[in-house]
C-alpha cells in the first residue's frame, strides 16, 4: 500500500515513518527547504518537496496518487493563541480539497484535544466541540469542512485528536525540553507553573504506534482521541522525569502563571482506541 505522510520533517513523522514503512510504500512530504539537513527516518523513502501554501497544480498527482494520506502538517506551532491558524486552517483545507478532487479515497488527519475548548475532565469524541483559541477553532473547522468534502468524494476519513506527547524531536520551548536543558545545563533549580494541573501525555513512540494502526484499520472511521485515559498532574510528570534521570533539581513551583488557554484539569476517553487495539 502506498501512504503519503505530510509534515514529514516533523516530530511526529519521525517516529511514524519508520514504522509505516515497515510494510507499506511511503511518500515523504513536507518543504525541505534546506538540503543539508539530515533526517535519517527518511532514508530510503520517496520525497516530494512541496509546500501546500503555494500548490497550485494537481496536488494528488504531485504526491505519487497515494492509497491513504496521513496529514500531519501545520505551522505556526506551539504559540496557540496566534490568529495566524485560521490563515493556516484555510490554506490547509485548499490543499486537501485539491488532493480529495484529485483522486484521493482515504484520509486521516491529526486535530487537537483543543478543539474540546474550556472544559474540564474526561473528554470523549462524541463531546460537543467549542474551541477557545484560535488553533483550536481552526483544526476544529477543517475537520468539519472535511467531513462535508470526504462524504461528497466518497473518501473514508478518520480525525486523530491529539492530546500531550513526549519524547526525541520535541519543540524546544516544551515542558520537558525544558526540563532537559536544565539538567543538562547542572541548574540547582527548574522554574515551572504551579504543576497540579491535570493532562494526558503519552511518549511519542506510542502516539506514532496509536497513529499508524488507527491510519491503516478500516473498522472504525471518524474522530479517534489518541490519548493515553489517564490524568497526570504537571508536577508529577516533572518529578517522574528527574527521577528517571536520577539528579537532584529543585522545583520552583509557581514560577509562572497557568496557561488561560487551558482547563485546569482535563484528559481523554481513550475507549475508541481501545478497542481498535483490541481487534487489531
Amino acid at each position: 500500500m502506498k501512504i503519503a505522510v505530510t509534515g514529514a520533517t516533523g516530530f511526529i513523522a519521525r517516529h511514524l515513518i519508520p514504522l509505516l514503512t515497515i510494510e507499506h510504500e511511503v511518500v515523504a512530504i513536507a518543504r525541505f527547504k534546506n538540503p543539508s539537513a539530515k533526517y535519517p527516518w527518511l532514508d530510503g523513502v520517496e520525497r516530494v518537496a512541496l509546500d501546500i501554501v503555494d500548490l497550485q497544480k494537481d496536488a494528488f498527482a504531485l504526491i505519487g496518487k497515494p492509497d491513504k494520506l496521513i496529514h500531519l502538517a501545520w505551522g505556526g506551532l506551539p504559540n496557540y493563541k496566534s490568529s495566524n491558524h485560521l490563515l493556516e486552517g484555510a490554506m490547509q483545507l485548499l490543499f486537501l480539497k485539491n488532493v480529495l478532487e484529485g483522486g484521493l479515497r482515504d484520509l486521516t488527519v491529526t486535530g487537537t484535544c483543543f478543539e474540546y475548548g474550556m472544559r474540564d475532565g474526561k473528554l470523549s469524541e462524541n463531546d460537543i466541540t467549542l474551541p477557545e483559541n484560535p488553533y483550536g477553532l481552526a483544526k476544529d473547522s477543517l475537520r468539519k469542512a472535511l467531513a462535508f468534502l470526504t462524504t461528497e468524494k466518497e473518501c473514508t476519513f478518520r480525525w486523530i485528536r491529539l492530546f500531550y506527547m513526549y519524547g526525541e524531536g520535541q519543540n524546544q520551548n516544551s515542558l520537558l525540553s525544558q526540563l532537559n536543558r536544565a539538567i543538562e545545563n547542572g541548574d540547582e533549580v527548574f522554574n515551572m507553573s504551579g504543576g497540579e494541573q491535570l493532562r494526558d501525555y503519552l511518549p511519542i513512540e506510542e502516539v506514532a504506534n496509536n497513529i499508524a494502526l488507527i491510519a491503516t484499520q478500516h473498522s472504525i472511521t471518524g474522530v479517534v482521541n489518541c490519548c493515553s485515559g489517564k490524568p497526570i498532574s504537571v508536577r508529577k510528570l516533572v518529578e517522574n522525569r528527574i527521577k528517571a534521570k536520577k539528579v537532584n533539581i529543585s522545583l520552583n513551583l509557581g514560577f509562572y502563571p497557568y496557561p488561560e488557554y487551558e482547563p485546569m484539569a482535563f484528559w481523554g476517553d481513550d475507549n475508541k482506541l481501545k478497542q481498535l487495539k483490541v481487534t487489531h
